[in-house]
């Protein structure tokens, strides 16, 4: 089934909650809506699943205008961020009622439930009650029982936002070999860019109701459109500097000059934004030539095992991504260190002119 979205726009009294969104979803592929808290990937979703009607616009199932057709007459299935699961009844009888509704035999409801538990191993608990799961166990039932109906549509709402680190990356990988197995359309929202790179397919970047870029998502994440699409598509966030490009040199701030990339060349002379992505830069030369940014330690994260590192450079704030554990003192004058071709030139509208995936 193919899904096409035409204009559509959703108020709620005076606030925009979707502008203009034109999308086309085909068959047998799977999409991601990458988008901070806020971006309108919900409000999108439940509009796509026939929950709620658009303000404007349409929505078109195989050509067929769907735009006021209940859920119930859809062949779409949904999962929350907050699973949601029958406390009374058993894992077995969870994943087995929309097969019971649609009055499905009692040897094809085994058979199908038996296939989505085992898909998401969870096969031994079938006979146990949601309570005496595990948060991940449990929402391994919301996802299964929304695989067991075959759906033409199956949406994911940030699924794997509830559950710890660990669970989520299993169930990352398992869900990255079910979707690609599956005939349907599938969409999964994230707040999380590595999310996005990790589950593959293609992008659907939101930012305040607006849909900004789409593409195959390694693509979209080595060219972003615009500084706009950089941002959402970065964690953590890409780091700006102001700079300008003449006579064939690239001059950022007081004491950051190098000579300019092919690509840049390219360009007219004047100002522009210069992005770097905080895995591009490093503490350490990486190779004989490379762009110096001096400044003054301001902030040391550890998370897990990855060091960030903010360094204060005149009035901008840029963080190095360091693998492994270190300290670093507050304070301190560091160099942080990068390849020419590692920026990403931005123009005065914000627009990319050149990237390190073009040079």
């Amino acid at each position: 089934m193919g899904l096409k979205l035409i204009d559509v726009s959703k108020l709620v009294g005076q606030e925009v909650h979707l502008k203009d969104i034109n999308l086309d979803f085909e068959s047998s592929s799977r999409y991601v809506i990458l988008g901070r808290t806020l971006a309108g990937k919900t409000s999108l979703l439940r509009i796509m699943a026939g929950l709620d009607r658009p303000t404007t616009g349409s929505v078109m199932a195989d050509g067929r205008d769907v735009t006021g057709v209940s859920v119930r007459k859809r062949s779409v299935a949904m999962v929350y961020q907050q699973f949601i699961n029958y406390p009374s009844q058993t894992i077995f009888e969870n994943i087995a009622s929309p097969l019971k509704i649609a009055g499905k035999s009692k040897a094809d409801i085994e058979t199908r439930v038996l296939e989505a538990a085992r898909m998401l191993h969870i096969e031994q608990f079938l006979d146990r009650l949601p309570a005496e799961l595990s948060g991940g166990q449990q929402q391994r039932t919301a996802i299964a029982r929304a695989l067991v109906k075959n759906v033409d549509l199956l949406l994911l709402d940030e699924p794997l936002v509830n559950l710890d680190y660990k669970l989520r990356e299993e169930l990352r990988d398992e869900l990255q070999k079910i979707f690609i197995a599956r005939e349907s359309v599938v969409v999964y929202t994230t707040t999380e860019p590595t999310e996005a790179l990790m589950l593959g397919g293609n992008v659907v970047v939101m930012h305040e109701g607006r849909v900004l870029q789409v593409g195959p998502t390694a693509e979209v994440y080595q060219n972003p459109a615009t500084t706009q699409v950089a941002e959402v598509f970065s964690d953590p966030p890409i780091n700006f500097l102001s700079g300008t490009i003449s006579d064939g040199t690239v001059r950022i701030g007081g004491n950051l000059s190098f000579a300019a990339s092919k690509a840049m060349t390219e360009l007219e002379p004047g100002e522009y934004t210069f992005g770097i992505r905080s895995s591009q830069l490093e503490l350490t030369c990486p190779e004989e030539e490379c762009a110096s940014i001096v400044g003054e330690i301001g902030l040391t994260e550890i998370n897990g095992s990855e060091t960030f590192v903010h360094i204060e450079y005149g009035d901008a704030s840029i963080v190095v991504q360091e693998n492994g554990v270190h300290s670093h003192r507050v304070g301190d004058r560091v160099s942080a260190y990068a390849r020419p071709g590692a920026f990403y030139v931005f123009n005065t509208a914000g627009k990319l002119v050149a990237s390190p995936a073009k040079d």
